[in-house]
């Protein structure tokens, strides 16, 4: 099979391919970062930030965002957003790869922590993360505060 990589969409040479697999999902968030990142908004929405893209040749197995905000409003971060696996690639811990990344990235910029807001339970339990809260996201809706350390 093809070797899966990391690449950073920012310094990636093929933007547009990349921003098209994202916007083919289902998912109403994934639609929104493609926009976000096709009209160039991307750091309006979330401040410093980055998107990590876990490939394997030209297919998109899961992506997920690293940056300074994210769907709450809180006195902290850096926070890991966006976080989508491809349906067929479900199962296998893909995306705990990309979440080992951006922590190290995390680390290296000095944070200690990372932090996420899901309403999943017991899905990022599995990759180290620890519920601390609960917050109203800017969308009216109740979510679960992760935190990892890193």
């Amino acid at each position: 099979g093809l070797i899966m990589q990391i690449i950073d969409y920012f310094t990636c040479n093929d933007k547009t391919h990349w921003r098209a697999a994202i916007a083919e999902n289902e998912w109403r968030a994934a639609k929104h970062l493609a926009r976000l990142l096709e009209q160039g908004n991307f750091h309006d929405e979330v401040g410093k930030g980055t998107v990590y893209l876990l490939t394997e040749g030209d297919k998109l197995v899961s992506f997920l965002t690293l940056a300074e905000r994210d769907c709450v409003e809180a006195p902290y971060g850096p926070w890991i957003g966006f976080v989508h696996t491809a349906p067929e690639y479900r199962g296998h811990r893909h995306v705990g790869r990309l979440i080992d990344h951006a922590c190290a990235v995390a680390k290296e910029h000095g944070a200690a922590q990372v932090y996420l807001c899901t309403d999943h339970i017991g899905l990022y339990e599995k990759y180290g993360f620890t519920y601390l809260e609960n917050r109203v996201s800017i969308y009216g809706e109740d979510s679960r505060v992760y935190v990892r350390e890193v």
